[in-house]
């Protein structure tokens, strides 16, 4: 008989840390193989459409779908915790609306190293069009980062390569946007690499990246700055959190709950 979902949760464990032990180490007790991986596969792959319009279960999709192999008890675990919040907010959406602008804006963030078993780190960005988030990702580096500096600038040219075809599509369906496009980032070696023409040692080995990020800049396609950490909006689509940053970040990016009492 396949588990039902929504049963057997058990609510003492925060999402968040449970998440976290996914990329740390697991308790032995939970590292016996799933019965039914067919039944976690189809839920992946349910959950990978729904990311299209929840950038809050962004994160935790992507870290379990790297389990799709063969999943453990520990990542079905996880997984009732993601069915159990999104049964707890199903009113939860995107809102658009006229923010009397066509800025484009970007936040990109990088968790260095968050992958536990291939020290890789996360991607994560979201891109604003007019107030309104229209694009966002959250994926792991092909690469190892040697430091955070390296990561985040490596995070950085992806969410230029985004804001490009962003800014390109607008134009093809015959709508302007203001130029440059703002680039926040919280780590200011990464901004500092971007603002430096002179190379060193740590940044051979991005060398390509920090030469199309430069480039960018020269053309006036997009300026950078710093945001702090605590306004990070990138955060929700790199590292687990817990309910109340969730909730700040849902908010910030624009989504709302139709079933909220007002």
């Amino acid at each position: 008989m396949i588990p039902n979902p929504f049963l057997d949760i058990d609510e003492s464990i925060p999402f968040d840390e449970l998440l976290e032990d996914l990329q740390k180490k697991i308790d032995p007790e939970k590292i016996k193989s799933f019965a039914y991986p067919e039944k976690y596969r189809r839920l992946i792959g349910k959950l990978n459409y729904l990311t299209v319009t929840r950038p809050d279960v962004t994160f935790p999709v992507s870290v379990l779908s790297q389990f799709m192999t063969a999943p453990m008890v520990a990542q079905w675990e996880a997984l009732e915790h993601v069915l159990h919040y999104l049964k707890g907010s199903p009113g939860r959406g995107m809102l658009y609306k006229n923010h009397g602008h066509t800025e484009i804006v970007c936040f990109c963030d990088a968790d260095f190293a968050g992958s536990k078993t291939t020290k890789r780190s996360t991607t994560g960005y979201c891109v604003f069009v007019g107030g309104n988030l229209v694009s966002w990702k959250s994926k792991k580096q092909n690469v190892v980062s040697r430091s955070s500096a390296e990561a985040e600038y490596r995070a950085m040219a992806q969410s230029v390569q985004e804001i490009m075809w962003v800014h390109q599509l607008m134009k093809e369906i015959g709508l302007t946007t203001s130029l440059p496009a703002k680039l926040w980032c919280d780590n200011k070696a990464a901004l500092h690499i971007a603002s430096n023409s002179v190379f060193h040692e740590r940044t051979k080995h991005i060398e390509i990246d920090c030469h199309f990020v430069r480039d960018k800049i020269k053309e006036n396609f997009i300026s950078t700055g710093h945001v702090r950490s605590s306004d990070q909006l990138g955060d929700l689509l790199t590292k687990a959190l817990n309910g109340t940053r969730v909730d700040y970040l849902c908010n910030k990016l624009g989504m709302i709950n139709i079933y909220a009492p007002t």
